[in-house]
């Protein structure tokens, strides 16, 4: 008889019978073992692990089918309770249970929302295998700046070392924590017609919003031969509703929880489905500024052509477009990174760059067709001063190269859309930003 091994999430003792409910974090789910008075013991309290033998046998109560007739309960690690922070049945803030990231995953909420994380990664490996995708592992140390952003974290040696290697740079070279890895994947993609890689990125952004994070988990993907910005609006499209479709239909229960309890106003769970049935809109950033321009909303940002696109303005453009994911294409050229394929359009310069914008969070994708044309990316480089810096991105161009293209998702950002998550830093186990590190 195999024990049945948990942490207590309820104890119940009455005068015939001692009621428990033991999850072992496999679902949302507790199992109800039922026992004699006389196993009860002190230690059998909330948050303690209990190691339980007996038989399942049908429940007679409607919420659960099987239940456990106890026949031995043996306390394997005991709880003190008056000094644990989480108490039985309380639906602790977010907020509260976030300065406690050593113990927030035994509260019901961070329990969910780990295993929709587990099944969403899952999701999207698949998603990308069953495509034809090549699993690429980028490498998190890099001596590129991808973005041009300038917010890097800067790998140095400890003081100790540093002092005995005679201030020199450990790889000779500035390093940096990847913000990226698509400069990684356009060199795959000059061997795989289809790349994908899923790690963590890294921006030193002093931002403490409900949107930014230190350190978060992008998906990448790089397409070979596209001449076509729509190819890859199509691919970010049904990685989105794939997953999604995914994750609602192996976590029910867990997705439940958040938006019947996390964010019911929201009505996340319509949205979503809606979401799944209709295609995305597409306007170019021309029409976006047109709207804005138009809108009776007064922003912070006065909206302009040339200007980025500040939240406030994708929160107006998504719900203008009746609150549905919507593409914008056509950024300005000098708006965007020397990669970005021009259109060589005028009077108005843009290049084919497209982000996807969605209801509560802003901006979740960011993709482009990638200039490989040689003469183009020269003088863009050289303009910038990077031609040496980048002399190897140059020559992708010489050797054999294809149009391509591809696009970037942050994850936590994914689950904050499909939860109806407020604060990006519940939708990840350990969050990081500035002034936190905690653990």
């Amino acid at each position: 008889m195999n024990p049945n091994k948990g942490w207590i999430r309820s104890v119940r003792s009455q005068k015939e019978v001692l009621f428990l409910h033991i999850n072992d974090g496999s679902s949302l789910e507790s199992l109800q073992v039922v026992a004699d008075p006389s196993l009860e013991d002190r230690d059998l309290t909330f948050g303690s692990a209990v190691e339980v033998r007996g038989k399942l046998v049908k429940s007679p109560h409607k919420m659960q089918n099987m239940e456990l007739k106890a026949e031995t309960i043996r306390v394997v690690g005991p709880c003190d309770t008056w000094l644990f922070p989480l108490k039985m049945k309380e639906r602790h803030p977010l907020e509260y249970v976030r300065q406690f990231p050593h113990l927030r995953c035994r509260n019901n909420t961070l329990g969910s929302l780990l295993r929709i994380r587990s099944e969403a990664t899952a999701a999207i490996h698949s998603f990308f295998q069953d495509n034809g995708y090549v699993h690429i592992h980028t490498p998190i140390i890099t001596s590129n700046d991808c973005e041009g952003a300038g917010e890097l974290f800067q790998i140095e040696m400890s003081h100790e070392t540093r002092e005995s290697a005679k201030k020199t740079h450990f790889f000779n070279v500035p390093a940096f924590l990847t913000v990226s890895g698509q400069l990684h994947l356009e060199v795959m993609a000059g061997a795989f017609t289809h790349v994908f890689t899923f790690g963590p990125t890294f921006r030193a952004e002093n931002s403490q919003s409900r949107r930014h994070l230190a350190e978060f988990y992008m998906v990448e993907a790089e397409l070979s031969f596209t001449e076509s910005l729509q190819d890859i609006m199509q691919v970010m499209e049904d990685l989105f509703k794939t997953a999604t479709s995914t994750v609602l239909s192996k976590c029910p229960h867990d997705v439940e929880l958040f938006h019947k309890h996390i964010a019911p106003a929201q009505k996340t769970k319509d949205r979503l489905e809606q979401m799944l049935k209709n295609k995305f809109v597409t306007i170019s950033y021309n029409e976006a500024v047109e709207t804005l321009k138009g809108a009776s909303q007064t922003f912070t940002f006065k909206p302009e052509w040339g200007c980025d696109l500040q939240t406030e303005h994708e929160k107006y453009l998504v719900k203008h477009c009746g609150d549905v994911p919507v593409f914008v294409i056509n950024y300005p050229y000098d708006l965007k990174p020397f990669y970005m394929r021009d259109n060589e359009d005028g009077p108005q310069h843009t290049v084919a760059a497209v982000d996807l914008l969605v209801p509560g969070v802003g901006e979740l994708c960011g993709g482009s067709l990638r200039e490989e044309r040689l003469p183009f990316l020269e003088s863009r480089l050289q303009r910038l001063g990077l031609a040496d810096a980048y002399q190897w991105y140059l020559d992708l161009r010489k050797f054999g190269s294809v149009p391509h293209g591809g696009f970037g998702m942050g994850f936590e950002r994914y689950l904050q859309y499909i939860l109806g998550v407020d604060n990006i830093k519940d939708v990840i186990p350990f969050p990081r930003f500035s002034h936190s590190c905690l653990l």
